[in-house]
């Protein structure tokens, strides 16, 4: 009986099945201690059971308190340096006399930023995570299993101890189960011990022993490599063998991707070159007879002055909207290492049917006898005619009793649709109708062993009980490894041998359908009398059926997808189980292929080739389709691929695409119709299972990468602006400097954070797909990005040093003769920190494009921006006019003209800056995709 455990995270362990006791039992006995029965549990016991055990599901990872994720923000190097710098400013000021109320200004200024920042970033963290767990629970995670009697599909976390499941290849296993029934069943335990070797299973009782060890088991967390079982669940969510190391990961620490790296790297130099430039303008500015508290108080606001205390939060800010932006696009992204990766894909290894096609494959040809019969209809629904279906009956039985999938009929959310293989469910749906009777046949056939698909054999073979002494094997495969193990074909209702003429006929009739974009599979038989026969018996000395030609149309949206990764520098490179006359068809329907002689390979070829010819292969330009390939070879390709210096993506739906997807820069799993296996291997999974989506992911990825890059020249150009004049008014032997470190802060909060999260969430160019892919090696901080930065910085620096000298000189006081309290210091001090607020308006609009003109994208097609724009320049003109912001600040109101002349000057920073684009778009760019 099942009782309740004893308390804890997780469901409890039905008493009497643990550990040495549930693998020694027989079938019948395992399902009497469960409480089971082989029809399945009914639906109201499942019900009180999940109320008693609770859902099939992990707990989730512990999460720090919000408390520690609010003072984790303190912990970043610019904060910690921001932090050091004010409890030193508030030192210095109860050290100085008398006391300077500006230096507790500044104090209270830089504690602010700090306190801002991390409320920015705390905030954007938790939506990232919330956004995380959402996406997440977008991939379906479900299950076969037998309730009241029914095969269903249900939630993995709706299982129960007691449930009977049905597991296949490519089936994740959803809770600890004895396996009660198994037919040439091999699992990959690699997640649980280590062990990367599939190892078999059986269904027949084990000796008592660790339960790890035993034979007849399979638990969560693993994946089904080959076969097909029936099994009984005895442990659900944490009470799982891997429920106890899932606690154990789930508190180790995320790894950093190499952009984080980057960002701290970057954020070590600028902290060390911040505190280098304030330590040389404290040793430029004490010998000129300042006092040391107030010239030790100036380095060390310049020196804040210079840290991008904003970019940490507009770095996380900009990967989560590219990663939402691509979850709208169907592209779940797992890992940020992908968004990054994505912006420099320059290889695209993709699968054909689900990808390419809608993979709702439908039988329209039969071939039989030398007769050809047309099949009527489309898609799952079992309505059309075979013509003169008597002839081919034979065959599609065969076809259909050698099938594991089955014909879901319409609900009231969906229509007719397959649970299992899409290319089965097409077969079903031309027996039925050919007039079939599916169950009546299986009824009267029952199936007593089966020999399950393999890459390397590419066949798959049941066995039924036909007599009462009798078996009948039927098998269904590639047409050429079927026909190899051919003898005999029923050719129009007699049985001959399979001679070369006979051969010859069936090889061109499989041509003909192939030549069409069919996806062809032949059919055969064989009886066996006997005792039961094993496999080798059951495929061998074969009598060949027919074949039957299915049609997968291609999606509508691929062919634009191709075309825009083709222009964007991406190879597209097809490999696919698939003949190779199909897949050149399916292949220029989407644009893959175009030309007239496309490089086709097949892994006969593949096997030929050693690996510095299948490096020399893979450098011939062109277009090239890879054809009756195996996982292997799709390893052995993207290996090459990589070893040129190629960034790869590749797609994967199966269990055995999971090493290539895993091996792969990007492995992409399909999210509808790829297996557990293939999307816990991969780091994107498309929601759509759709081509067109890894090219809208592509483009996202590109785009993020670029908006990191002009949010870091916004944020640093304008660092120049505020240090250049300061260095100019001390060799010149200005007495006072001509922005203070208030200022500058002030500078940071209104003008920087605001628009540089804006700039994170900066659509796509235009022309973003028309440029070549990334190098991987190219770094954020390239010398295009730094000459970029001193362009537009140079430019901010020599205007506010222009008009701060103009106003000190129009003033006529000797520079030794002015004070604070100056009028014309004041006027000019506050020109400099309204240019550097007003140019920087016209610097987030430059910035916007790379190559192309900002007004080509429109100057009001980010609102947000503007927003922040006029936030900043609001604030600064609160600052001139409003007396006690005059007071914290030593600013004095601007005149219209002032204003005027600012505005002119941003306008003559934009406008320097298109003329940059205008040059670099006039010079000759690297070769397009198009030509790869």
């Amino acid at each position: 009986m099942l009782k309740p455990g004893d308390g804890g995270a997780g469901p409890a362990v039905p008493v009497g099945t643990r550990g040495p006791t549930v693998q020694t039992l027989a079938a019948g006995e395992v399902f009497a201690a469960l409480d089971a029965s082989p029809r399945g549990l009914a639906s109201a016991d499942a019900a009180a059971r999940r109320d008693r055990f609770g859902p099939n599901e992990l707990p989730p990872a512990g999460r720090r308190g919000l408390w520690r994720d609010l003072a984790g923000q303190f912990t970043d190097l610019f904060a910690v340096v921001l932090l050091v710098a004010s409890a030193i400013t508030f030192l210095a000021y109860g050290l100085q006399k008398p006391q300077d109320v500006g230096t507790l200004q500044l104090a209270v200024a830089i504690l602010g930023v700090v306190v801002l920042n991390a409320a920015i970033g705390f905030a954007q963290e938790y939506s990232a995570e919330r956004t995380a767990e959402s996406l997440q629970a977008m991939v379906p995670h479900t299950c076969r299993v037998l309730r009241d009697g029914e095969r269903r599909e249900l939630p993995a976390r709706e299982l129960v101890p007691g449930d009977v499941v049905v597991l296949e290849a490519g089936d994740a296993v959803p809770a600890d189960c004895r396996l009660v029934e198994a037919h040439e069943v091999s699992v990959n335990n690699a997640a649980l011990t280590g062990e990367s070797d599939a190892v078999g299973r059986t269904g027949d009782p084990v000796a008592a022993g660790p339960v790890l060890q035993a034979r007849n088991c399979v638990f969560m967390g693993t994946d089904v490599v080959a076969g097909v079982a029936k099994s009984v669940v005895f442990a659900t969510g944490a009470a799982t063998e891997f429920g106890g190391i899932f606690r154990l990961a789930a508190a180790a620490p995320r790894q950093k991707t190499p952009l984080q790296r980057q960002v701290a790297s970057m954020a070590r130099r600028v902290a060390g070159m911040a505190l280098a430039i304030g330590a040389a303008l404290f040793a430029v500015r004490a010998p000129t007879g300042q006092p040391f508290v107030e010239t030790f108080v100036f380095a060390l606001g310049v020196m804040v002055a210079l840290v991008p205390e904003g970019l940490p939060a507009t770095l996380s800010v900009s990967l989560a909207i590219g990663v939402r932006r691509m979850a709208r696009r169907h592209a779940l992204v797992k890992q940020l290492l992908a968004v990054e990766t994505l912006g420099s894909t320059t290889v695209v290894c993709t699968d054909k049917t689900g990808t390419l096609t809608q993979a709702e494959m439908t039988v329209v040809q039969v071939w039989a006898g030398g007769v050809p019969h047309a099949v009527s209809g489309v898609g799952y629904a079992p309505e059309g005619d075979v013509a003169d279906p008597q002839p081919v009956r034979g065959l599609l039985r065969a076809a259909a009793l050698c099938c594991n999938a089955r014909l879901v009929p319409p609900s009231d959310r969906q229509g007719w649709r397959v649970l299992g293989d899409t290319t089965e469910g097409a077969l079903l749906v031309a027996a039925a109708k050919a007039g079939l009777d599916l169950a009546a046949e299986e009824a009267a056939t029952p199936r007593v062993a089966e020999y399950p698909f393999d890459s390397l054999r590419k066949l798959m073979s049941t066995v039924h009980r036909d007599t009462a002494d009798g078996y009948h094997a039927y098998i269904k495969g590639a047409p050429q490894e079927l026909m190899a193990r051919c003898t005999s074909i029923d050719w129009r209702g007699e049985r001959r041998p399979l001679t070369d003429e006979l051969r010859s006929a069936v090889t061109t009739a499989n041509d003909e359908l192939a030549s069409q974009g069919l996806r062809v599979l032949a059919s055969a038989w064989r009886p066996i009398s006997g005792s039961r026969p094993g496999q080798d018996e059951v495929e061998s000395e074969l009598t060949l059926l027919g074949l039957a030609g299915m049609l997968d149309p291609p999606r509508p949206e691929v062919s634009d997808a191709v075309t825009a990764c083709r222009r964007a520098g991406i190879r597209v490179v097809m490999l696919t189980g698939d003949h190779p006359l199909t897949a050149e068809a399916v292949a220029r329907r989407v644009g893959i292929v175009s030309r007239p002689a496309p490089t086709v390979v097949t892994g006969v070829r593949l096997d030929a080739l050693d690996d510095k010819g299948l490096d020399t292969l893979l450098a011939t330009p062109g277009e090239l389709l890879l054809c009756r390939v195996s996982p292997e070879h799709k390893m052995r390709v993207v290996t090459a691929l990589q070893r040129r210096g190629e960034v790869v993506a590749v797609t994967g739906d199966g269990a055995n695409d999971a090493p290539a997807l895993k091996h792969a820069d990007i492995g992409v799993a399909m999210g509808a119709s790829g297996t557990d296996v293939a999307r816990e291997a991969a780091v994107m999974v498309l929601l759509d299972d759709s081509f067109a989506s890894i090219a809208a992911a592509v483009r996202l990825g590109r785009s993020v990468y670029q908006n990191i890059r002009k949010f870091l020249v916004y944020l640093f150009s304008h660092n120049i602006a505020e240090l250049v004049p300061i260095l100019a008014a001390t060799f010149a032997g200005f007495p006072l400097i001509p922005i203070s470190a208030v200022q500058i802060l002030a500078i940071d909060l209104g003008s920087d954070v605001l628009p540089a999260l804006a700039l994170g969430a900066e659509p796509p160019e235009p022309d973003i797909m028309d440029r070549p892919p990334r190098s991987r090696r190219e770094r954020l901080f390239s010398s295009a990005v730094m000459g970029r930065i001193l362009f537009l910085g140079g430019i901010q620096a020599l205007g506010v040093t222009a008009v701060f000298f103009w106003h000190i000189h129009a003033s006529g006081i000797p520079y030794r003769d002015f004070t604070e309290d100056d009028t014309a210091y004041r006027e000019a001090i506050t020109m400099v920190q309204a240019g550097i607020v007003v140019s920087q308006f016209f610097n987030a609009l430059a910035v916007r494009t790379d190559r192309q003109s900002v007004f080509r994208i429109g100057l009001l097609s980010n609102p947000w921006l503007l927003a922040a724009g006029c936030f900043g320049i609001t604030l600064m003109a609160a600052i001139s006019y409003l007396p006690p912001l005059q007071a914290l600040f030593n600013t004095a109101p601007l005149a219209a003209t002032d204003w005027a002349v600012l505005a002119a000057f941003g306008a003559l920073l934009l406008a320097a800056e298109e003329a940059r684009k205008w040059w670099l778009r006039r010079r000759p760019t690297s070769p397009k995709g198009n030509a790869r």
